[in-house]
C-alpha cells in the first residue's frame, strides 16, 4: 500500500513513517525545501518537494497512492510567516481532502485532537472544522483525536520533555494552575498521554481496519493523571524532586496577553485554557486496533534522564 503524508517530518509524523514501513507500507512525503533532512527513512521513503499551497506539488504526493494521512498541527500561530490555524489545521487541509478525491484516493486518515469543539479556541476550533469536512466527503475516513502525546523527541518538541526543560529544570516552583480567585483543586485537572509509537501505530493498523471507517477515534494513554501527578512522574524521570505552589491561571493568562506572540514564552492563554479543561479519554480505540497502550511512567520517560543517569540504570539491568 502506498501512503500520502502531508506533515511526516517533524515529531508525530516521524514515528507515522516508522509505524508505515513496519507494516510494509510505503510513505509518499510532501517535504517543505530545505526540510529534506528532516525525512525520516529517506532512503527508502519517496517524497515531494513542496509546500501545501502548490496545489502541484499535493497532486504529485497523492498520485498513485491508496491512502492519505492528514498529520499536520501547530501549537501556536506564527502570522507573520503565515502559520496560522485556519490555515494549517482547516483550509489546507480542505484542499488535500479535494485533491485526494480528484486523485481517487479513498481512504483518508485525519489527525485531531481531543477535547475539540465549535465554541473552543482557534486551535479547538479549526480542528473540529476540518472533522467536519472530512465527514461531509466521500472518501472512507478516520479521524484520531489523541490526547497529550508523549515520547522520545528526538530532537523535537515533545510535551514531557517541554514541562521537564521549562518547569521541572526551572529553579522556580512548579505551577498548580487553578481557575478562580481561591486555590481550590489547584493541579488537579487530569490528562490522558498517550505515547507517540502508540498514535503512530494506530494510523497504520486503521489502514488495514475496515471497522475504522467512518470513525471518530480517542486516543488516550491506559490512565488519567492529574497536572501534579504528571509534573511529579516527569521530575523523579528527570532525577528531581520539584516543589509545586498554587497559581492562578488568571495571573498567568494576563501575562501570556502581552507575551505570548513571542515564541519564546512558553505557553499561551489558549494553552492555559485548554489546558484548565482537562484532556481525558479512555484507551477503547486501541482495543478495536489490537493496541496494547504504553503507560506514562518512569520507564517510558527514560529519555528524560542525563546520560549520566541512563548509563547507570544500563549497568544496573545488565547487572
Amino acid at each position: 500500500m502506498r501512503v500520502a503524508l502531508f506533515g511526516g517530518t517533524g515529531y508525530v509524523g516521524s514515528y507515522i513513517v516508522d509505524a508505515l514501513l513496519q507494516a510494509g507500507m510505503q510513505p509518499v512525503l510532501l517535504v517543505r525545501p530545505g526540510h529534506e533532512h528532516r525525512v525520516r527513512h529517506r532512503l527508502v521513503c519517496e517524497t515531494v518537494c513542496g509546500d501545501l499551497r502548490d496545489e502541484d506539488a499535493v497532486a504529485r504526493t497523492l498520485a498513485g497512492t491508496d491512502a492519505a494521512i492528514y498529520n499536520v498541527g501547530i501549537l501556536r500561530e506564527v502570522p507573520e510567516r503565515g502559520v496560522t490555524f485556519e490555515e494549517l489545521q482547516l483550509d489546507a487541509a480542505q484542499r488535500v481532502m479535494v485533491a485526494a478525491e480528484r486523485a481517487g484516493v479513498s481512504r483518508f486518515l485525519l489527525m485531531s485532537a481531543n477535547g475539540v469543539k465549535p465554541s473552543g479556541t482557534r486551535y479547538q476550533r479549526t480542528k473540529y472544522e476540518a472533522e467536519r469536512l472530512i465527514a461531509s466527503t466521500g472518501l472512507d475516513w478516520t479521524v484520531f483525536r489523541p490526547s497529550v502525546i508523549f515520547g522520545n523527541p528526538r530532537g523535537r518538541s515533545e510535551f514531557a520533555t517541554q514541562l521537564a526543560r521549562d518547569i521541572v529544570a526551572s529553579p522556580l516552583p512548579a505551577p498548580l494552575f487553578f481557575s478562580g480567585l481561591l486555590p481550590v483543586n489547584a493541579g488537579e485537572f487530569a490528562l490522558s498521554p498517550v505515547h507517540v509509537e502508540d498514535v503512530a501505530l494506530a494510523f497504520a493498523r486503521a489502514l488495514t481496519t475496515p471497522e475504522a471507517i467512518g470513525q471518530t477515534l480517542p486516543l488516550g494513554g491506559p490512565r488519567s493523571l492529574s497536572w501534579r501527578a504528571i509534573l511529579t512522574t516527569i521530575a523523579s524521570a528527570a532525577g528531581r524532586h520539584k516543589a509545586m505552589v498554587p497559581v492562578p491561571a488568571l495571573g498567568v493568562s494576563a501575562v501570556a496577553a502581552v507575551l505570548d506572540r513571542f515564541e519564546s514564552f512558553p505557553i499561551t492563554r489558549d494553552q492555559i485554557q485548554m489546558l484548565l479543561e482537562g484532556n481525558t479519554c479512555g484507551d477503547a480505540a486501541f482495543g478495536l486496533l489490537n493496541i496494547t497502550p504504553r503507560r506514562f511512567d518512569q520507564e517510558q520517560l527514560a529519555y528524560l534522564a542525563s546520560p549520566e543517569r541512563r548509563n547507570e540504570a544500563c549497568r544496573r539491568n545488565a547487572a
